[in-house]
């Protein structure tokens, strides 16, 4: 289970009206997004889930990421519904799916196997991941107790710590491996960190599956490692690469504060897929409280609620 913070009941209510607020702008909506997740309580967990009413993909797409980090078991059913709705965007879907699987509970199940062979390839493997990581911590349940580096509940734990980069590598890149082992094997990696590391990781963007290109993207931003920039600059930059990866992407250099990155953000808070404009926008208030050293949050203290 996450664990999530006590914070003074009124703030929440606070924070939960400007979530749902429809004059909120999308930087402070996502500021007070990030701030709930980690808060404990049901008003918390229900303001995420009203919020789900947003009329922004890449947003709703946030908000079942935060509710399945909160591990809450009473979210089950909403993200099940998201994941069962084909109207829904893919891109959402797949955060419930990967949500789903964060839980991972027995009644966590039927959603996903159901959904393990949808015709939308990013749900699919998704939801085949979710089942594997499961099936994998019923087997190991002391891997249950693993707590990642980054304080984020992964979509599969990492292998361990001693095995070789090039081991890693070898894994990693071989597109006829699980997903379940590529994905510990990029854990491994973040864990790892350093220039090798990022270098064997931006050498997934030539692969095939967008989910596994996505999630190389966002462990980018998580190490903050300048090596990386330039690999995510350049996905940003391609209108043929999937949405969700180009998000992804744009979201990381938020974690970069420097000018060339700035300056290729605001270019494409312009860009004609809505979900990467309004990545790069939230990026940009990302960037400009790394720029001066405030914590990324709305209204509570570091003390009251770690927001990663």
């Amino acid at each position: 289970m996450a664990e999530l913070k006590e914070v003074d009941p009124e703030l929440v209510l606070s924070l939960k009206e400007k979530l749902v607020a429809p004059e909120t702008d999308i930087t402070e909506r996502y500021r007070v997004l990030f701030s709930l997740r980690n808060v404990k309580g049901d008003v918390a967990r229900e303001a995420l889930v009203e919020s789900l009413n947003n009329p922004s993909a890449l947003f709703r797409h946030d908000v079942c990421f935060c509710l399945g980090q909160r591990q809450e078991p009473e979210a089950i059913a909403i993200l099940a519904a998201i994941l069962k709705d084909s109207n829904e965007h893919p891109m959402v879907r797949h955060e419930a799916g990967e949500a789903l699987g964060a839980i991972g509970t027995p009644e966590c199940l039927p959603p996903l196997m159901q959904y393990a062979d949808d015709p939308v390839l990013e749900v699919a493997e998704t939801c085949q991941l979710a089942l594997q990581k499961m099936q994998y911590l019923e087997e190991h349940p002391d891997a249950n107790n693993e707590e990642s580096p980054y304080y984020s509940v992964d979509p599969t734990p990492a292998l361990p710590a001693s095995t070789p980069v090039s081991e890693l590598k070898d894994i990693l890149l071989n597109e006829e491996q699980r997903m379940f082992d590529r994905y510990s094997a990029l854990f491994a990696l973040r864990n790892k960190g350093g220039k090798e590391a990022v270098n064997v990781l931006t050498e997934v963007f030539k692969a095939r599956s967008a989910l596994i290109k996505h999630e190389v993207a966002y462990v980018l931003g998580q190490m903050m490692d300048k090596h990386g920039t330039e690999n995510l600059l350049k996905v940003l930059r391609d209108p043929k690469e999937h949405a969700m990866v180009r998000h992804e992407a744009a979201e990381s250099l938020g974690a970069f504060a420097n000018t060339a990155t700035e300056e290729v953000l605001k270019e494409f808070t312009q860009d004609a897929d809505p979900i990467v404009a309004h990545s790069c926008v939230v990026a940009l208030d990302v960037l400009e409280h790394e720029k001066k050293g405030i914590p990324y949050f709305a209204g509570v203290t570091n003390e009251q609620v770690m927001v990663q």
